[in-house]
């Protein structure tokens, strides 16, 4: 019996010190990231029932609002290269996500419902007026929900490589829960995500995933999407394992089919299963206008700005 005590105070110990240890590797990778982006000019925050919502606004004219892409690492700095551009036409609006960039990340659950609400507060309680949006990504999915719900505040949507109906119609599994509680534990969960989000396999993500031509990868993106997923001592990883929880999925095919909004999508002409996703929302909806940006991937607004900016004018105008 006493061996037996002894035995379980031995591991005790052992487990306390590797706990201690790992919490001393995650802060030291925390620590490690120096922010090397430059606020714009002009930014604000608006203060949203979750959080502090960081955005810009530049230009003037009709409303635009760019929304990035829902991940880990995303912020607004994705529209870096068409922003300024857009500003002379448009009064434009970016913001970062909750749990995203520089806005606030509080450790919740994050839905896709939760992304709609703070679409339509934010254009209702900061732009006021009658907006066309850019949604990139993932993000397409709860801003068609968004300009569905509140069809009198959102004009035009421009989808740029949107969701894949498969993978939005997926639900939580007891497989994905599970990952969901085991990203969400403080320490251990920590170090999970921080070798899920390390520098190799962010730069690995953006060579063969998301970029077209890896020597386009502007090498400012992937250090702003690097610090962004550590920033806020990892903040960003209840966001991350709410995604893999499947807590942001839902399924947009209704809101698709009977949507009153002028929709238009633009691909990059290498996304993977692009020809196969685009397909997809326009028999669903033939009114659906769509057109293919050439040598570009996820990104074709990073991969091929001049090209991107002309089919929005096409759009837009």
């Amino acid at each position: 019996m006493d061996k037996h005590k002894h035995r379980l105070s031995v591991l005790g110990i052992l487990f306390t010190i590797a706990l201690g240890l790992i919490h001393i590797i995650n802060k030291i990778i925390i620590a490690s990231i120096s922010s090397k982006d430059a606020l714009p000019e002009s930014y604000d925050h608006y203060h949203w029932k979750f959080g502090r919502i960081f955005y810009t606004k530049q230009g003037s004219g009709k409303p635009l609002l760019l929304i990035h892409d829902l991940q880990a690492g995303s912020s607004s700095y994705e529209w870096n290269k068409v922003v300024s551009v857009l500003s002379k036409k448009y009064e434009v609006y970016t913001l970062d996500l909750l749990g995203c960039g520089r806005s606030d990340k509080p450790k919740i659950t994050y839905t896709n419902y939760l992304y709609v609400q703070l679409l339509c507060d934010f254009t209702k309680n900061v732009i006021g007026k009658k907006t066309d949006v850019i949604a990139s990504g993932y993000s397409g999915s709860f801003s068609v929900m968004a300009c569905r719900n509140a069809e009198n505040i959102f004009d035009k949507i421009l989808l740029v490589n949107p969701p894949d109906f498969r993978e939005l119609n997926e639900i939580p599994t007891k497989n994905s829960l599970a990952q969901k509680f085991m990203l969400e534990i403080p320490i251990i969960g920590t170090m999970i995500y921080n070798i899920f989000m390390c520098r190799q396999n962010i730069d690995h993500i953006f060579a063969e995933k998301l970029f077209f031509n890896p020597f386009r990868v502007d090498p400012k993106f992937q250090d702003s999407y690097y610090e962004n997923a550590h920033a806020d001592d990892c903040g960003s990883k209840y966001l991350y394992a709410s995604r893999i929880g499947k807590y942001t999925n839902i399924n947009i095919i209704s809101c698709i089919r009977e949507t009153d909004h002028s929709i238009y999508i633009i691909e990059g002409d290498y996304e993977t299963d692009g020809k196969e996703i685009l397909k997809a929302y326009t028999n669903h909806n033939p009114s659906i206008e769509s057109v293919y940006v050439q040598h570009a991937k996820h990104f074709p607004h990073l991969e091929n700005a001049e090209e991107f900016l002309k089919q929005v004018d096409v759009f837009l105008d």
